[in-house]
């Protein structure tokens, strides 16, 4: 096995910061989306609220989650950071691999959450389409 340099964690610090300034972009909005829908729940217990809400309780343990396991990738990078700079370069190697595998899951995750967001819209657009179908047979019948 090749060495470690004090630049090869380094590559990862502005990808993992990106990726981490998306997953709170994300939560901030989940955030906003949890208030309108408690306010909606509040006045009508739809079937399609109720099933909302589940779908975003699942998207928030997600994305924590996935900020969680990126966030470990970070200081695993600067702990391999100062590992290499103590001079245990063996045991760098090891946990830069760990990181990389955090970092691994938790852009699996965000796989995961991305299809269970496409579920949501799915549950918007089919609301959306028996309304519009309703109101359609409702001009024919008139």
């Amino acid at each position: 096995m090749e060495q470690l340099t004090l630049i090869t964690p380094t590559f990862l610090f502005s990808a993992i910061s990106l990726i981490l300034l998306a997953y709170t972009n994300r939560f901030l909005s989940y955030a906003q989306l949890v208030r309108t829908l408690k306010d909606r729940y509040m006045v009508d217990h739809s079937a399609v609220t109720h099933a909302q809400i589940m779908n975003l309780r699942k998207r928030l343990y997600l994305t924590k989650n996935m900020q969680l396991f990126g966030v470990a990738s970070l200081l695993l990078c600067v702990a391999t950071m100062f590992l290499i700079y103590v001079g245990l370069h063996d045991v760098s190697a090891y946990v830069f691999g760990v990181a990389l595998l955090s970092l691994i899951i938790s852009l699996g995750l965000s796989v995961w959450e991305i299809q269970i967001s496409a579920k949501s819209l799915e549950i918007y657009l089919g609301k959306m389409e028996d309304k519009a179908s309703t109101n359609s047979a409702e001009e024919m019948n008139q």
